[in-house]
């Protein structure tokens, strides 16, 4: 796995380095600004990126834009200091796959990086709370019957699997659910991302609450 770390403080990023290589976890690049952070992104096409929200100039929540904007799919775990709902709630919305707080215990950085990489999303379980809110607060807002689907161009398959998206199921848990591969459920996910418009599962999930399909998202 190769990590492209953006954070201004250079101590968090020097203790990142070290925690991360002691795992055995390539530091592809440790920057310290979002612009830098973009252009290394697209230059080293990193495997996961962990990014700041509060940083001087281009914030994290900014560089999370240009970077979409700027075609990187990477998956993106947002790392911060910050409990504020709007926080997550823009992280999420626009295409950050996972929200850790950085007062967290360092053992349980490691497997949030292999689960984004891997394609499932992480909230801090301090952040759940305010996930729960957002949903209910969009489920609230839900839209009227007769307004058109934002679904219509899936496909039944496709829809099927956005309802497990739904209820907070990793790829692997689907595939074993439907009785296909992996890399089908993958394939599906990318298409289903790509007709909505959207960068991220949780932001498709999200959705899909929204329109009554499943349940909940995975904490």
């Amino acid at each position: 796995m190769r990590v492209l770390l953006i954070d201004d403080h250079a101590l968090v990023r020097k203790g990142l380095e070290a925690l991360l290589q002691s795992r055995n976890i390539e530091v592809a690049a440790s920057v310290g600004s979002g612009q830098e952070g973009v252009d290394e992104a697209i230059r080293i096409k990193p495997d996961v990126i962990l990014l700041d929200i509060n940083m001087p100039g281009m914030n994290g929540l900014d560089t999370l834009k240009a970077l979409r904007q700027n075609k990187v799919t990477a998956p993106v775990l947002m790392l911060t200091m910050s409990r504020e709902e709007e926080d997550l709630r823009s992280a999420l919305q626009n295409g950050a796959q996972g929200y850790l707080l950085k007062d967290m215990e360092p053992e349980e950085l490691i497997p949030a990086l292999e689960a984004v990489a891997s394609g499932d999303n992480v909230v801090a379980k301090e952040m759940v709370g305010s996930l729960t809110r957002i949903v209910q607060s969009k489920n609230d807002d839900k839209p009227d019957a007769a307004e058109a689907s934002p679904f219509s161009e899936l496909t039944p398959r496709e829809l099927e699997i956005l309802g497990h998206i739904a209820e907070g199921q990793s790829n692997k848990a689907i595939a074993r659910d439907l009785d296909i591969s992996d890399g089908t459920v993958k394939l599906h996910v990318k298409a289903i991302l790509r007709k909505l418009g959207m960068h991220s599962r949780v932001e498709a999930a999200v959705k899909a609450v929204e329109y009554g399909l499943g349940g909940k998202l995975k904490k």
